[in-house]
């Protein structure tokens, strides 16, 4: 089982994304599970402040370091050794390499940043490794943490129906990834644009030989950083 505690100030966010899909039947098959924390409830009160101006000026505020802190300080004291990960737009690209890797974990920490950023120090003290889903801005890290949740747990044998699809679709094989083959399904023709003959021909090998063949051009179109090296 691969166990996420997640960290953020709107831990409803993930109520919908916990109650539906292959996640609802996973975390009910017992293969994840997933906990939710008010990072508020770790604030002093009265006011329960999480955030505060940024020194040096500028827009914004910045998440403090102090309820942060707390909260991995007891969330760890219950578990074996997680891996404590903020969501980032300055971390690591989440890459399929990578959510092979994170999903062999058995404990994550998953920090939803908000606000211009986090408190540096609190990073260097308690961040294990930051991560980025792209060279974008979101408003907070709560979808990216669905978006490392999704990428990691539908790795764990048993939440994907068919494990053969893992290594048929775009980036399966993490050391040479390619984009996916485009894919077609009934009707034959649609709008006048035909299915593909060879898809029809029931021969597996040319089949197969195609799929390699368009995702080799359609990688070299649309990701040629994928392939650069080659």
């Amino acid at each position: 089982m691969l166990h996420y505690e997640i960290l953020t100030i709107f831990p409803e966010i993930f109520e919908g994304f916990k109650s539906s899909g292959l996640i609802s039947k996973a975390i009910a098959a017992g293969h994840i599970s997933i906990n939710c924390h008010n990072i508020r409830d770790f604030a002093e009160p009265p006011h329960f402040k999480v955030d505060d101006e940024p020194y040096g000026g500028g827009a914004g505020m910045v998440f403090k370091p102090e309820p942060l802190a707390a909260a991995v300080k007891k969330i760890r004291a219950g578990l074996k050794a997680p891996k404590t990960i903020l969501l980032s737009p300055a971390g690591e690209p989440l890459t399929q390499k990578l959510a092979q890797s994170l999903s062999r974990s058995e404990e994550m920490i998953l920090v939803c940043g908000r606000y211009e950023g986090v408190d540096q120090r609190f990073v260097d003290l308690y961040i294990d490794q930051e991560i980025s889903v792209g060279d974008v801005v979101l408003m907070g890290g709560e979808v990216p943490a669905m978006a490392l949740i999704e990428a990691t747990a539908r790795l764990i044998p048993g939440v994907i129906g068919n494990q053969e699809s893992l290594s048929e679709e775009s980036f399966g094989d993490a050391d040479y990834p390619l984009l996916e083959a485009p894919q077609y399904t009934r009707p034959p023709e649609f709008e006048g644009l035909k299915v593909p003959d060879v898809l029809l021909s029931g021969n597996h090998e040319k089949i197969a030989a195609w799929r390699r063949a368009t995702a080799m051009e359609r990688t070299h179109v649309r990701r040629p950083d994928l392939v650069k090296d080659e």
